[in-house]
């Protein structure tokens, strides 16, 4: 019998034991990797064999005006999602499915059996009604789930409609503030997870897991809904009276370059958007449209030339006799024959073209477009929306005299409303060249506190405040004495400047008869709380005039918006220069303390309308000193003197 050596042995049984050894270390370096580093995914994967999950959308923040007033908010429209392993009974399930959702039977059979772990009925199935909602609710149908939905509304309806936008059917933001915030505003999608076995069927043993969506913050913006509101009623009122191609208005704070209001016509119900032409959503005109300024432009003239001392309004003079020429080019004033002597104050209350000319060609090409430059235009201003546009400027190399001519009085170059708005806020507020903005901060939707603000930017310091004032007290004497005399609020000093602009064509010839008109006013001129602008494209059945059709619409916004902010009444601006057939109004005199039968003589240029009984004066309505129409009517409260010693 063979032998085996102790030195064989020993040899098999290290190799023995080192095969072991090192099938030990694959094994457990394998239990290592599936243990730490595929663990997770391959417990992903298990999950995803056997769970299936019911997605929760979040609560789209809401969006609210400055004092908090919601201007779109969220309404429960939940939505059907089917897991057809868990019918029992098809044919019937699709039946009541058809009736609710007013579809197909058949439409609805193929939904509730497709060979799919769940299945959304699309678009039937999506933003359920509250009939439609109860009615599931109430037949409790195997398989059928309610998933939390809603869906967008916007309590004003059309109101805003260009800058709020609108969002899909998945509630994403497709335009406005909606498109420019979506990844704040849509929060996180939350899912209610289930396990089921190969077959589909829920495994009752396993809990359900359920991860809560986060909601979207709520954002608040700068929009003044009080001044919106009076915004909007002008534009349709001026909409009613003129029939225009179209119309738009902004309203901001020159303090902090926040947008107060916004509106444009035509418009729409962002809840229906799908029923107008994409033309009219998709043009936001105060931000979009690009045109001829006209006059309103001279304002950055009239700046320009006062910081770089150029002129003195009131020492300098210019004759106007109709036109000036340049380079062999007549250059015409709206006014046939001109306005003859004038100081260079009454150029601007006048809006002068031939003396606005000379300003610009005492300013220069360089100095002059350097200012444009800087007041914003020929690139956009950053406002927190889309589909902005930059307007047009002459290339350096393509300004001659001409264009430097045309150009200082707001011809020849294009410019966007808002960068109208912005460069006047900034001339009047004294120098600040603010970036405008809708959005003011955003809110926990949850907690109601601010998580974060937006800071009022400056982009630039384009004129001293000395030079601010000056331009300021020039435009408020415009609207006492000059063009834009329909813009004037009693109560309220309010400067301002009109535009007339001759529209281009396809052809790139100026069209006939064909104008936008426009004003731009502030108030109080002094300090400026508010400016505003409207535009009317093609006005019909009227005079083409921004001062005749834009300038009272102005008026009207800045004086209601200013009430409605809460400014008070001063009487210490310039007096407004009265033309025939205008006649003065009347100053309201103090009646209180003087006897009924004193009030005789006051009845002359003012009606008299007396509240209860007595001898005695003990209040009135308007106060004393306030300006009203002749013949307006006076309300005088009466009382016995001892009745009124005693209060």
């Amino acid at each position: 019998m063979k032998r085996v050596s102790t030195v064989t042995v020993r040899k098999r049984i290290v190799t023995v034991f080192l095969f072991g050894l090192l099938l030990f270390m694959i094994i457990d370096f394998r239990l290592g990797y599936v243990q730490f580093i595929i663990g997770d995914k391959l417990m992903d994967k298990a999950n995803e064999s056997w769970s299936r999950d019911i997605v929760f959308e979040a609560d789209r923040g809401k969006i609210l005006d400055s004092n908090g007033d919601i201007l779109a908010e969220n309404v429960s429209a939940p939505s059907i999602t089917v897991v057809p392993r868990q019918i029992q009974n098809p044919q019937k399930v699709a039946e009541n499915l058809a009736n609710i959702l007013d579809m197909p039977e058949k439409k609805a059979y193929e939904y509730v059996t497709k060979n799919e772990s769940s299945v959304n009925i699309h678009p039937e199935g999506r933003k359920l009604s509250e009939k439609q909602e109860k009615a599931v609710r109430t037949l409790n149908m195997d398989g059928v789930y309610l998933a939390k939905d809603s869906k967008r509304h916007y309590p004003y309806g059309d109101y805003l409609s260009h800058v709020l936008g609108f969002t899909g059917i998945d509630n994403q933001g497709l335009m406005g503030l909606e498109l420019y915030y979506d990844d704040k505003l849509k929060g996180e999608k939350g899912s209610l997870s289930y396990y089921s076995d190969a077959k589909g069927k829920k495994l009752e043993s396993i809990a359900d897991i359920y991860n809560a969506p986060k909601d979207g913050l709520d954002l608040k913006t700068t929009i003044n809904s009080k001044v919106q509101t009076i915004m909007e009623r002008e534009l349709d009122l001026a909409v009613a009276k003129y029939n225009p191609d179209g119309a738009s208005a902004i309203a901001v704070n020159p303090k902090t370059g926040g947008v107060l209001g916004m509106t444009t016509r035509p418009n729409f119900n962002p809840e229906n958007y799908q029923d107008v032409d994409s033309s009219i959503f998709d043009r936001n005109l105060p931000i979009w449209s690009t045109y001829e300024p006209g006059s309103t432009f001279k304002i950055i003239t009239l700046a320009s030339a006062l910081e770089e001392e150029t002129v003195d309004l009131e020492e300098d003079e210019f004759d106007d006799d109709g036109s000036i020429s340049i380079d062999g080019t007549h250059l015409h004033c709206w006014k046939e024959g001109g306005h003859g002597h004038q100081s260079y104050l009454e150029v601007v209350q006048n809006s002068c073209n031939p003396g606005f000319v000379n300003l610009g060609m005492k300013l220069g090409k360089e100095k002059l477009f350097t200012y444009i430059k800087d007041f914003g235009f020929g690139k956009k201003t950053g406002i927190d929306l889309q589909g902005e546009g930059n307007g047009i400027l002459f290339d350096p190399e393509d300004i001659g005299p001409v264009e430097l001519a045309t150009t200082s009085f707001g011809q020849g170059v294009s410019v966007t409303p808002i960068q109208q708005v912005m460069a006047v806020a900034a001339a009047v507020n004294g120098g600040n060249l603010y970036e405008p903005h809708i959005a003011k901060e955003w809110i926990d939707s949850r907690t109601g506190k601010t998580v974060d603000n937006f800071e009022n930017e400056i982009k630039d310091k384009v004129i001293s405040e000395s030079t601010s004032k000056e331009l300021r007290y020039a435009l408020e004497s415009v609207v006492a004495k000059g063009t834009g005399k329909p813009a004037y609020v009693d109560g309220y000093r309010v400067g301002g400047k009109t535009g007339t602009a001759q529209k281009v064509g396809p052809d790139g010839q100026y069209m006939q008869d064909n104008y936008i008109v426009s004003f731009i006013g502030f108030a109080p001129a002094d300090d400026p709380e508010i400016v505003v602008y409207v535009a009317i494209d093609n006005p019909k059945d009227t005079l083409q005039f921004g001062g005749v059709v834009a300038a009272p619409i102005v008026g009207t916004i800045i004086g209601d918006s200013l009430r409605a902010m809460g400014v008070e009444p001063r009487e210490d601006g310039l007096e407004k220069e009265v033309d025939w057939p205008e006649q003065p109004k009347v100053e309201v005199p103090d009646l209180i303390g003087l006897k009924k039968k004193d009030v005789t003589e006051y009845m002359t240029n003012l009606s008299i309308e007396v509240e209860g009984s007595g001898d005695h004066i003990i209040d009135q309505e308007p106060k004393a000193g306030s300006k009203v129409e002749e013949g307006a009517k006076i309300r005088i409260y009466l009382s016995n003197k001892k009745d009124r010693d005693s209060d």
